[in-house]
């Protein structure tokens, strides 16, 4: 009885991971963002003007690039490649980008808010700005900007607001009038609002523009380029046929020498797989060219798992044990073998992705993903199966021995 359970839960088991893999290949695969070397994108290279009285520092250019990449993750954008070049100059690499002239207005504008009196003199401004939302026009009219100011900004409008009742009170960007409204009453609630006959669009961009806050310095355009993905798909192509190609070699000689055990790690794979690069898909990370190679450098991994795994179980065997004893036993001996060195992998990659930017960020997302997920296939699902394989084959003779 609890033979043919087993052999049921197990056609099973292979059933499902079959049609996991063919029904989700396709979705996941349209649904997988690829990187600037892949699908091709935008190349920006910006030059820090200095003004009278001011330097350009490390410091200031490092501000410039977490107000940058705000801006950027503002678009929906995934993993950006924000660096800096030199001792002045920020390259911004975004890939796959629908609209590249709004991406580099957003990029470029400096966006210094300012509310003036009528004399000029400057009331507030917008590092004390909280949030800033794009609102629908009502009745025909444009969309507008609504402001909200933190606590020390809510205090210094509510007090201009006050002084200037009656007065007009100009919202400046960039040393440019907006919009310049006469102030009827004090506004305590520390919000504003900029309108302008704006567009929806043109609203949204103000209003990442000001929630992403402004730029240090101002910036002028060196270089501007669309980047073909013509050489990166030529270069996709290649290496999916060669991850293809690697596997089936590794999977013939898994199921060679190791029979039934090889043939489980032949489906882990599969799940494995699936698991991967489904997550990607749900992280929304993307998939560079050192990405693929993560992902296929964490199938090794995965592979020298069951490796390590299948040849304690066969000294086990080979020591006279009993089936589902060595099978214990091997698992029990290689589970610190296996969690030490990946462990340290996964440090290593962890690190890179904290320093890494770009295409070193995207390979050690994708291999960080990858040992985690060997971990848990290897010691969860392929231990269950190979238990489960071991109620209706027991002879040693089908598992290397």
């Amino acid at each position: 009885m609890r033979k043919n359970t087993s052999m049921a839960i197990v056609a099973a088991i292979i059933v499902a991971i079959i049609g996991l893999s063919y029904f989700t290949y396709r979705p996941i695969l349209n649904n997988l963002q690829l990187g600037l070397d892949l699908k091709g994108g935008l190349h920006v290279v910006l030059q820090a003007q200095e003004k009278e009285g001011e330097s350009i520092t490390p410091d200031t250019i490092q501000k410039s690039i977490g107000v940058l990449r705000n801006r950027v993750d503002s678009l929906g954008v995934k993993e950006p490649s924000i660096y800096p070049q030199g001792n002045d100059r920020i390259v911004v690499e975004i890939a796959g980008i629908d609209d590249p002239e709004q991406a580099v207005n957003i990029i470029k504008n400096t966006a210094q808010l300012e509310f003036q009196d009528e004399e000029g003199n400057v009331l507030v401004t917008g590092k004390d700005l909280k949030d800033a939302q794009a609102s629908p026009g009502v009745g025909g009219q444009g969309a507008t900007v609504d402001l909200e100011f933190n606590d020390a900004g809510a205090k210094l409008f509510a007090q201009a607001t006050a002084e200037n009742v009656g007065r007009r009170i100009a919202i400046v960007i960039d040393e440019e009038v907006i919009s310049a409204p006469t102030v009827d009453e004090p506004i305590p609630s520390g919000r504003a609002q900029i309108s302008g006959s704006f567009t929806a669009e043109e609203a949204q961009n103000l209003a990442v523009l000001l929630r992403s806050g402004a730029l240090p310095v101002s910036f002028n355009i060196m270089e501007k380029r669309t980047v073909g993905p013509t050489l990166g798909l030529d270069s996709l192509n290649l290496s999916v046929k060669a991850a293809i190609v690697g596997l089936i070699g590794i999977l013939i000689f898994m199921i060679g020498y190791y029979l039934l055990p090889g043939l489980v790690a032949a489906i882990s794979m599969a799940l494995y797989a699936v698991i991967v690069l489904g997550t990607m898909v749900i992280l929304g990370s993307s998939l560079t060219l050192p990405g693929i190679a993560g992902f296929v450098l964490s199938i090794g991994m995965a592979v020298d798992a069951n490796i390590i795994i299948y040849e304690h179980i066969k000294e086990e065997l080979r020591m006279g044990k009993t089936l589902k004893a060595a099978i214990q036993a091997g698992f029990g001996r290689a589970f610190w073998t296996i969690f030490d060195s990946q462990l340290t992998t996964l440090i290593a990659a962890l690190v890179l992705i904290w320093f890494g930017s770009g295409p070193i960020k995207g390979f050690a997302v994708t291999l960080s993903i990858g040992i985690v997920t060997s971990m848990v296939v290897a010691l969860g699902f392929t231990r269950y199966l190979i238990i489960l394989c071991a109620d209706f084959v027991k002879t040693n003779k089908l598992y290397g021995v």
